[in-house]
């Protein structure tokens, strides 16, 4: 059951009753996603978006890792030039898959020594889509025991997934908080959520995951959706739910690009805004690399640009 205190109550009641985003207090916190470009151009897209958002003031941004470690040169690459010609804390993935934990210490080692001090912590996919997942035989047995490995390896800051639809393996909703706490017991900082669709998927968990004694941070993943077929496919990985009103709210919109981005804002926005409502005030952005829609929400929530020249570090 959902517990909301007064002040909750009466934020609640201003949501519905005054315009959504009238003077909000701007104190949302804020992080964003990315993952490691392919080519050049690629890369000039996503330093775009790292140019765009950055003056928002993320607490940290993270570079995803590809099944089996396939992106680990490009991850490694990404998340070192952030730290070195930006102000903003990185955050590099890192997975169990197809690693001993002498080539885990080594890649951790390594992101310490270039500056970066903070790991997203990951059991992993496997690298042939519907396998399940085989510990390395001389590897870590899944996000636990990484989390615990890094630990002894220096002092990160770590985060790890949580799932608040539940986790497509998890025997039940039970066994999914308990690997959670696992997770948060072996010394990891936050969770940061799958992406989902339903404000109150994530207050049962949130209130599930208290329930078992996690006191830890739970913040929630937001991915701003322009395209439901792409969309579908990561939601079949992650166990998320979409909702069939989605369907019909994004058919006749595929040659009105600039129509899409607006109604994919829209509905994000609308999640952000009952999140917050709800007492949430740090949010983890799923960007797809794209800046748009992301810096629009985090606009919407009361963030404001802090300096225009917060990719300035290495001039």
């Amino acid at each position: 059951m959902m517990t909301f205190s007064v002040a909750q109550l009466e934020e609640a009641r201003c949501a519905l009753d005054a315009p959504l985003y009238a003077d909000l207090a701007g104190d949302a916190e804020v992080s964003f996603e990315f993952f490691p470009p392919r080519t050049e151009k690629m890369e000039e897209t996503l330093w775009s978006a790292i140019q765009t958002l950055a003056p928002l003031g993320p607490r940290f941004v993270s570079v995803t890792y590809g099944a089996g470690g396939s992106t680990r040169e490009r991850t490694h690459a990404t998340v070192e030039r952030i730290a070195r010609e930006t102000d903003i804390p990185p955050a590099a993935h890192l997975t169990c898959v197809d690693a001993s934990k002498a080539e885990i210490e080594e890649i951790a080692r390594a992101y310490w020594d270039a500056g970066v001090k903070h790991i997203v912590a990951l059991r992993g996919d496997p690298p042939v889509e519907g396998t399940k997942f085989t510990p390395h035989p001389e590897g870590y047995q899944g996000a636990a025991d990484l989390v615990a490995g890094l630990r002894k390896i220096a002092p990160f800051e770590i985060s790890v997934a949580a799932y608040p639809e539940g986790h497509p393996e998890a025997v039940s909703p039970e066994a999914d908080i308990d690997n959670l706490k696992r997770k948060l017991d072996a010394g990891a900082t936050r969770a940061i959520t799958q992406f989902f669709f339903s404000p109150e998927a994530y207050f049962r968990f949130r209130d599930r995951a208290a329930a078992a004694g996690i006191s830890a941070p739970i913040v929630p993943g937001i991915l701003p959706v322009s395209n439901v077929a792409q969309t579908r496919k990561f939601a079949a990985m992650c166990g998320a739910a979409i909702p069939d009103w989605m369907d019909r709210l994004f058919e006749g919109l595929d040659d009105h690009p600039a129509a899409r981005q607006l109604v994919a804002a829209t509905v994000a926005a609308e999640l952000c805004r009952r999140l917050y409502a709800g007492g949430v005030r740090q949010f983890h952005f799923y960007t797809l690399n794209r800046a748009e829609l992301s810096f629009a929400i985090c606009h919407l929530l009361g963030k404001r640009v802090k300096k225009a020249g917060a990719l300035e570090k290495a001039a």
